[in-house]
């Protein structure tokens, strides 16, 4: 009989393309989801598909029975909201310490717990040194979403410490490429500037990549993973917003260049974006906190030598996988 593996937030970017993924491993996947009438992201996929909500335990103890490796992928990815507390921290923190106590109630032989290069030092200073698994985000400068992904990561390590679970926790960088009906933000984010609608360079790195290298990783991770290691999936060597603006230029040649503003003028424009967003119900177009977290100074060269050692993790550079993606999305305005 086939060991089962439950992929959480399944009709997600990241864990619709595990799901596929597995599938063609030929391994035999339950995909848990919140809404069960979503059926789409599942069209011609041989799984289980089930009901799953990180907030609501008994469900997910219902979800995991059975399962031989769980796939913790499902956590609210947005960098606002009206009540972050609320909408993004409760529900990732919260939602990990039930899926966690879940898992032991289940008796979850592996875990592959997903975090974010969010939850890694962001190391503010022009030193060259590489960010490894062993740093922490040492402040989030109020934004939820990156305070959400270290809470949370702590919380799971904790509690498998505490109730003895065998877990990995896997750290992706910018997710981009693979299937996806609903674009994250940070495609929306590349999109913004290949189509021009992005007007400020925000003078930083980012690490793109292939969401499929990210599923690679993140199987190795359950196969072949060491107990109690953190993983890096993403690239060693950043790209510059200005390189992502060349390379977007590539594709639309008469690209507008972003304009570039010092960080006090980026800092009261975030202001008052948000000042406007909270008044109009509306999401602004960019926060203090991304403007603290991103902008300049920022090294995000980061160390991957263990999961190259552990998992054979292999991406295709960023700049690479950029240039697919951008290609598709300017293969899609030429239609």
């Amino acid at each position: 009989m086939k060991k089962i593996s439950l992929v959480t937030g399944a009709n997600g970017h990241l864990g619709n393309n595990l799901v596929r993924e597995l599938l063609k491993r030929d391994e035999k996947v339950r995909a848990s989801v919140r809404d069960l009438n979503d059926k789409k992201p599942f069209e011609g996929l041989d799984c289980e598909v089930v009901y799953a909500d990180l907030m609501d335990k008994e469900s997910l103890i219902r979800a995991l029975d059975g399962v031989d490796t769980l796939y913790q992928v499902a956590a609210v990815f947005k960098h606002w909201a009206k009540d972050p507390e609320k909408e993004i921290i409760n529900p990732n923190v919260l939602g990990t310490q039930n899926i966690m106590e879940a898992a032991k109630e289940a008796k979850v032989r592996r875990i592959v717990y997903v975090s974010s290069v969010a939850a890694l030092s962001l190391n503010k200073t022009n030193s060259k040194d590489k960010i490894d698994e062993t740093t922490w985000l040492e402040d989030s400068h109020g934004n939820a979403y990156f305070d959400s992904k270290a809470r949370s990561e702590k919380m799971a390590w904790e509690l498998a410490k505490k109730y003895d679970l065998d877990m990995v926790s896997v750290l992706p960088g910018a997710m981009i490429g693979g299937e996806f009906l609903k674009k994250t933000p940070t495609m929306l984010g590349f999109d913004s500037i290949l189509l021009g609608k992005m007007k400020i360079n925000y003078i930083t790195e980012m690490t793109p990549i292939d969401v499929n290298d990210v599923t690679d990783g993140m199987i190795a991770a359950a196969e072949k993973g060491i107990k109690g290691t953190r993983y890096i999936l993403a690239n060693e060597e950043p790209v510059t917003s200005d390189d992502i603006i060349k390379n977007a230029k590539k594709f639309v040649p008469d690209l507008e260049i972003p304009q570039k503003y010092t960080k006090e003028q980026l800092l009261l424009l975030a202001d008052r974006l948000e000042l406007e967003a909270k008044q109009n119900n509306t999401q602004p177009l960019i926060l203090r906190s991304q403007v603290e977290l991103y902008y300049g100074g920022i090294n995000r060269h980061y160390d991957i030598t263990t999961s190259r050692k552990d998992l054979n993790f292999n991406p295709k550079l960023g700049g690479e996988a950029l240039e697919e993606y951008f290609k598709r999305v300017s293969v899609g305005l030429s239609k």
